[in-house]
């Protein structure tokens, strides 16, 4: 008598089997978070996962090679104690609209508070958001104050140069069907594309249209709030925002290339003055590098750019970038409103931005904005005189006056740069 032979089924996933109930379902845009339910990215307990991916962005990559360097244990859990917010931010209205918020978890930065409970007995629930203080201390800020463009009130800002922030950092929580609705598509559509431009890694996009959460392997954001965060959903407050998409070269090795830089300090400055005046002031930090193209890709453009005959010039410096990357911005900022309505802002008052993008997308959303400032000119590097010659040809960067909605002169795709 022969023994047939048995072929072991190993499965490539971290879910149940298709079919298998989920422990802890997500009713997104439930505004009780106990009815809404945790995000459990974790991968402690399989049975206990309710969404696609893995808690951390980018750095699961970093704790697998800890795991496997020996340096972590696989089953470690984070002792939450002491780490719940410094201060309070909502709930807010937007937080039960379930496409009101589409790309974080609106109670990331409670979850170990109110799914207290279900942690002690065994579940591996992580916060998504945390929220602390700090101080910023730039010197810019300290040429601003021996200038004396700005002042030290001894609260907000230091004679030192410091700056007293609540700093907010947010992993991305994607939720699937109100992404799709953003980028006018369908979710499946959405899923099918995810799991093809990701080689494969999610099979659970295609393989799960019962789990509608995915936790993108990709870098999250932070929030700098100046003055009382509480200020920010207040309509008799004064709010001061810049929207920074991430600029490694300029923000923190001061490339004179682009205003990267400069445009976030000058940020920064402005939401100081409206906080000392009574307001608050926000600057949102997107990890966003090179329009969302990559470092990589953003420096082979500068060196086609800086090669061509004639040498670097407006008129081709967008082209180039297309000819490269195949798009001239994949950043697109169909997602970027969501924190402002974490934050329960339902008014801008000064928008330090001209790009009709991040405009389009605040105002779209529902958030009205009063005035948009623009860099001013001595702020901007020589070198970066190609880059805004560029932008004022297209019709884009309007220092003398807010171009509204629609009005991009004409430029392929409305995907003009981050400013």
């Amino acid at each position: 008598m022969t023994t047939p032979n048995r072929t072991h089924h190993i499965r490539l996933t971290s879910h149940p089997e298709p079919g298998v109930g989920i422990r802890r379902p997500l009713h997104w845009g439930d505004p009780d978070p106990v009815r809404r339910g945790p995000v459990i990215g974790s991968v402690t307990n399989p049975a206990d996962r309710n969404v696609i991916g893995s808690h951390g962005g980018a750095y699961s990559v970093y704790r697998a090679l800890a795991i496997s360097a020996r340096a972590l244990n696989p089953l470690a859990r984070p002792d939450l104690h002491n780490t719940h917010p410094v201060v309070p931010v909502g709930p807010h209205p937007s937080w039960g609209d379930p496409d009101r918020i589409v790309s974080l978890d609106p109670f990331g930065h409670v979850a170990g508070e109110v799914f207290g409970e279900a942690i002690a007995t065994g579940t591996d629930i992580r916060p998504t958001i945390a929220i602390t203080r700090a101080r910023l201390n730039l010197p810019e800020i300290l040429a601003s104050l021996a200038a004396h463009r700005i002042a030290a009130d001894g609260e907000i800002l230091h004679p030192n140069g410091d700056i007293a922030v609540t700093k907010i950092a947010i992993d991305p929580v994607w939720w699937l069907p109100g992404l799709a609705r953003r980028f006018e598509t369908s979710e499946q559509a959405l899923r099918r594309t995810l799991f093809e431009q990701t080689g494969g890694m999610f099979p659970e996009l295609v393989t799960r249209p019962d789990v509608s959460v995915f936790l993108p392997p990709i870098g999250g954001m932070t929030a700098y709030v100046v003055g009382e965060v509480a200020s920010l959903a207040d309509p008799t407050k004064r709010i001061a925002c810049r929207v920074h998409d991430e600029c490694n070269g300029s923000d923190v090795f001061g490339s004179d290339i682009c205003t990267c830089r400069p445009y976030l300090i000058h940020g920064i400055e402005e939401c100081v003055r409206e906080a000392q005046a009574g307001g608050a002031g926000l600057v949102v930090y997107n990890r966003k590098e090179g329009r969302a193209l990559g470092e990589v890709t953003k420096f082979l453009v500068y060196n086609a750019r800086k090669r061509q005959e004639g040498g670097d010039s407006a008129a081709t410096y967008f082209e180039r970038t297309e000819c490269v990357a195949g798009v001239q911005d994949a950043r697109f900022q169909q997602l970027m409103p969501d924190i402002l309505h974490w934050l329960g802002i339902r008014r801008i008052d000064r928008l330090m931005s001209m790009s009709n993008m991040k405009y389009d997308a605040i105002v779209g959303s529902g958030i009205e904005v009063g005035e948009r400032v623009p860099i001013p000119q001595h702020l901007v590097p020589p070198d970066a005189s190609v880059e805004m010659e560029a932008k004022k040809a297209a019709g884009y960067y309007a220092p003398d006056g807010a171009l509204g909605e629609g009005q991009l002169g004409g430029v392929k795709g409305r995907s003009l740069d981050r400013y």
